[in-house]
């Protein structure tokens, strides 16, 4: 998955926001202009942090060598994941479902109502983890 489609994917989800807090150059997703489920680091090659349960963050390291404790994140909630082709563009489309699902549990009840319904149903497997 290069770093456009990255943008792309975590632009459809419902109330995501955009916007470089840090300065030029990384780019964080929140929701509801809330909390943040993506980081996205344009270096070479790009580098995305996720959030992920995390007895499923251990196994997604163990499967892909291009999936580390997340990069000045708490390691144990999130993932670094290089966008280097190695883990399968599905698979990286269900990690970042499963960061944005994670994250939008957190939020007010009326607003995890009202993005959750949007995407419907329970989040996919990961890989049939879950």
């Amino acid at each position: 998955m290069t770093p456009e489609q990255f943008i792309d994917a975590a632009l459809w989800f419902p109330e995501t926001d955009e916007s470089e807090p840090f300065g030029p150059g990384p780019l964080v997703y929140k929701i509801s202009r809330q909390k943040m489920f993506a980081l996205l680091r344009p270096s070479d090659p790009a580098v995305v942090n996720l959030k992920c349960d995390p007895e499923l963050a251990l196994e997604l390291r163990a499967e892909f060598p291009a999936v580390t404790p997340g990069r000045h994140m708490s390691k144990r909630h999130w993932n670094s994941v290089r966008l280097d082709g190695t883990v399968p563009h599905d698979e990286l489309l269900e990690m970042l479902e499963h960061s944005y699902r994670l994250v939008a549990r957190g939020l007010h009840r009326s607003d995890r109502d009202r993005v959750l319904a949007v995407l419907g149903g329970e989040s996919p497997t990961i890989g049939a983890r879950n």
